[in-house]
């Protein structure tokens, strides 16, 4: 018998969580990022204020020498707590770089019909197994940083609309979210009044300066959580994580440190069991 129903484990959450903020540039994302527990940044969008461990494009030039850092963090002594990639958008420059010096292709647009970002897909799998087994194995928060476009939504059960979504590939973009425990969308509030404009007209002007984390999925944008959030809360600098940090898991596990040998093998087996 393959599973014994009177022994049956009960369900849990005790690994930290792997977490993606998005929205539209300058809204906080970064900011929300670093409130988390000593985090490192791969400071790809060079955003991070001075006084924070980064590494950026210098260090980690393309592809292959950011899998081989996440490596790193998998093998070597380190007290971090919270990984973040900042941004997706860099990361997806990296991986469309690399299989173009791969097939030497001038872009990826180059062998048509979509095949060059459908091969970037299994790029994209690699990196995801990557993470999470950084995140399985070394008790890590892992947060992915992404830009926010508003794009055409062909629904289905209704009229097509707009909604915010990552700006990425959307095959990409699904891979990515669909391994993510909870999708943060962090925008500013806005409110339209009307005003006069002399002649019988009006016009409507937008106002807005509270900025809101939004966890649940709406019409409008993309966001989910495992957790129990609220569906939204208004976001003050430098309080974002003490209200997150009641709902997510095992946040206060210190990083494990593991044995190098077998590392390459299991990440291995990560990306295969993604596939």
């Amino acid at each position: 018998m393959a599973i014994r129903f009177n022994e049956l484990r009960q369900s849990s959450a005790d690994t930290p969580p792997r977490l993606l903020i998005y929205g539209p540039e300058g809204i906080g994302k970064n900011t929300l990022g670093l409130e988390f527990p000593s985090p490192f940044t791969f400071d790809f969008e060079r955003g991070t204020p001075p006084g924070w461990p980064v590494a950026n494009d210098e260090d980690v030039p393309n592809f292959a020498t950011l899998m081989e850092a996440i490596g790193d963090l998998c093998t070597e002594d380190h007290e971090f707590k919270t990984i973040i990639f900042d941004s997706l958008d860099r990361i997806e420059a990296m991986i469309f770089d690399d299989l173009c010096q791969q097939e030497n292709w001038v872009s990826i647009e180059q062998p048509g019909y979509g095949k060059g970002y459908k091969m970037a897909l299994e790029k994209w799998r690699e990196f995801i197994a990557a993470v999470r087994y950084l995140n399985r194995t070394r008790n890590v928060c892992t947060i992915f940083i992404a830009h926010s476009e508003a794009s055409r939504f062909d629904d289905p059960t209704t009229s097509s609309y707009s909604r915010y979504d990552l700006r990425l590939n959307d095959k990409a973009g699904g891979i990515v979210k669909d391994d993510c425990d909870a999708i943060f969308f962090l925008n500013m509030r806005v409110s339209i009044k009307e005003q006069e404009a002399g002649m019988n007209k009006k016009i409507a002007k937008a106002s807005g300066e509270a900025r809101f984390i939004y966890t649940e999925a709406r019409p409008s944008y993309a966001a989910k959580n495992r957790y129990g959030i609220p569906e939204s809360f208004m976001y003050q600098k430098g309080k974002g994580f003490d209200v997150l940090s009641g709902y997510l898991p095992a946040m206060d596990t210190p990083p494990t440190r593991i044995d190098v040998d077998g590392v390459g093998e299991e990440i291995a087996e990560e990306q295969v069991a993604a596939e």
